[in-house]
């Protein structure tokens, strides 16, 4: 019998999606970092849903100060909404906690999320909360609308051969609490969809070298990458660059004409953040692949 961890996450969610209704035109659906519902074609918007989840000794310790596990429950939907060129709106909150836990451990959670909202945008809808067994990891599941101007919506798919490959930040060391203190790049990318638009944009959470190989296969593109150029948070190599994950950073491509352009508007408007070239889009079955990053299901 095959289990999740022989087949892994994205066959594991090839698989699913195929087993219950869907929406027959979707303007995005399963696969993208936000499903993109058009729900009025007059509308000048379409709706953007996110759900996301944060699970006890996967992604933070109990030792964690609580509030820093607020804040990146709420951060990690934030930056999915980059990623698509929007801006979050709704959020749902579901805790799942011992009946041990410490209520003003509950109540610092709250106020990381609250952190994250007031300075992204964004109120609270709603939630929901539940018990776990005796000895079961915590679980903070967050789900979330927003909602992106119809023009500037980029999805993952729309690349083409020959597209230049960019990165926003530094990447690798997350487990040096980068991953508890990252800043999703709702501004930065409010700004590139609206002045130079990507191809094909996602966010970088399962390590380089697990979501560049997403963004390429869905745009039905290889890929090259120049590895003297990857961005290093200070500390890391470029084996970590590529598959620690967590970076939250944005991975975008865009048309090569246009990258010179857009560095040098890119560094005059956020100077303080490096945006560098690293590779390019190749037909189908040309380029190389890379093997690292973080699945949920083979536990690495």
């Amino acid at each position: 019998m095959k289990t999740l961890r022989d087949i892994g996450e994205d066959a594991l969610i090839d698989r699913l999606v195929g087993l219950v209704p869907r929406d027959p035109n979707p303007a995005a659906g399963p696969g993208d970092d936000c499903a993109v519902i058009d729900r009025d074609p007059k509308s000048p918007t379409l709706l953007l849903l996110k759900t996301d989840a944060l699970v006890e000794h996967i992604h933070f310790l109990p030792d964690t100060p609580p509030r820093a596990v607020g804040w990146k429950a709420a951060a990690r939907v934030v930056s999915d909404f980059a990623a698509m060129g929007g801006r979050p709106e709704y959020f749902l909150v579901t805790l799942a906690l011992s009946p041990e836990t410490a209520v003003a451990w509950a109540e610092d959670l709250y106020r990381g999320i609250g952190d994250c909202l007031e300075k992204f945008g964004g109120v609270l809808a709603g939630g929901e909360s539940s018990s776990v067994p005796p000895g079961s990891a915590a679980v903070i599941s967050i789900a979330a609308t927003g909602s992106v101007r119809r023009e500037q919506v980029v999805l993952r798919s729309t690349a083409k051969p020959g597209d230049a490959l960019l990165v926003t930040g530094r990447l690798g060391g997350s487990l040096q609490s980068k991953h508890l203190n990252f800043t999703p790049r709702l501004s930065e990318t409010n700004w590139l969809v609206s002045e130079y638009k990507p191809t094909a944009m996602m966010d970088i959470s399962d390590g380089l070298a697990k979501d560049l190989p997403r963004l390429a296969g869905a745009s039905g593109c290889g890929f090259v990458i120049d590895r003297t150029a990857l961005p290093l948070t200070p500390g890391s190599t470029p084996a970590q660059a590529l598959g620690d994950g967590e970076d939250f950073e944005i991975l975008c491509a865009i048309e090569p004409a246009r990258v010179p352009g857009l560095l040098a508007a890119w560094h005059a408007v956020f100077p303080d953040l490096p945006l560098t070239k690293i590779g390019e889009l190749v037909q189908s079955g040309a380029g190389e692949s890379l093997t690292g990053g973080w699945d949920h299901f083979a536990g690495h």
